[in-house]
């Protein structure tokens, strides 16, 4: 299903010059890279969680573009439709913690009331978030022999993206709003890690989705890897990944976000049906994005390395377009 060269010994991201190492162009099964960037100004480092429950979906980032922090704490009542969303832009992105490894280490991340702490070691993620009237405290534990899927993506070798996507992880916990504690049940839970660490363009696009359920998950991507020779698509059944090497065709309508939307090509035919949008959007000047990000169910196949075709009808997430000047 790929002609992607696949990484499997831990591998430095960067050369001693901080260009591209060619050696850590690839995918991986487990995060096996050392984000060693050098240098400072096109540098993007950050750590996103997003956690669907049955009840709400919360999104947890924090940030640094090198120049500026961008942190936020999103919380969506899946019952009532009510968005909670509180974002910080610190400059210089001061005080925010990121580690050059995924999976080891402290992310923090703080400002504009707004505090995010995440603990990463052997044995899981725990996240802690603080807003206003909003508490998240949740732990994502680690199951043995699980994968999830890294990928460097190259345009160039001064601009490249390291990303890990951990899709539909095991999650539990709490969260309060308004002073009315939640509990974030194992069953009909699930979290998942975007971790990216790269030298970006000032300009670009991309789409994203993920869905998971108990013992599936789908990872896609476009526009900003087309025709690189490396795509972030993996199908996930019972934790195993099978790799999708292939450019998808992605189209929805960006004049009414909510009508459902097609990802299809060699070894995909899924349909996603949102039922809420979230629009973000920012614009300070040299820093300016949008991003419409809808949360729904998906439906359709995607192709396990072995040829069967693995259903994801049910599968809940998100998909969306982000557009950047960063």
């Amino acid at each position: 299903m790929t002609h992607e060269i696949q990484i499997t010994e831990p591998v430095d991201l960067c050369l001693p010059s901080g260009r591209l190492n060619p050696a850590a162009v690839g995918w991986s099964r487990k995060p096996l890279h050392r984000a060693n960037l050098r240098g400072w100004g096109r540098n993007k480092r950050w750590e996103y969680w997003g956690v669907v429950t049955p009840a709400h979906i919360i999104g947890v980032v924090a940030s640094s573009l090198d120049y500026v922090g961008v942190h936020g704490l999103y919380l969506l009542d899946r019952v009532s439709g009510k968005e909670i969303a509180v974002d910080a832009t610190v400059p210089l992105a001061r005080g925010a913690v990121l580690p050059d490894r995924s999976g080891s280490g402290r992310v923090a991340a703080s400002g504009g009331g707004l505090t995010i702490e995440i603990e990463q070691n052997f044995d899981g993620t725990s996240v802690r978030a603080q807003a206003r009237d909003v508490e998240v405290d949740l732990t994502m534990p680690v199951v043995e022999d699980r994968d999830s899927l890294g990928v460097v993506v190259a345009w160039s070798r001064k601009k490249f993206q390291y990303t890990v996507k951990d899709v539909g992880r095991p999650v539990h916990g709490r969260l309060v709003v308004g002073g009315v504690e939640h509990l974030v049940p194992e069953r009909g839970s699930h979290a998942t890690l975007d971790h990216g660490r790269g030298r970006w363009p000032y300009s670009v696009t991309w789409n994203w989705a993920a869905g998971a359920d108990q013992d599936r998950a789908i990872q896609l991507g476009g526009k900003w890897t087309d025709g690189t020779g490396n795509t972030e698509n993996a199908v996930f059944e019972d934790g195993r990944l099978h790799k999708i090497g292939a450019d998808l065709r992605w189209e929805y309508d960006r004049t009414d976000w909510l009508k459902p939307w097609r990802v299809t090509g060699q070894g995909v035919d899924v349909t996603f049906e949102p039922f809420h949008e979230r629009v973000s959007r920012t614009n300070l000047g040299v820093l300016a994005g949008e991003t419409h990000q809808c949360f729904g169910r998906f439906s359709g196949w995607a192709r396990a390395s072995d040829g069967r075709m693995i259903d994801l009808d049910g599968l809940t997430g998100w998909a969306e377009e982000a557009r950047n000047r960063w």
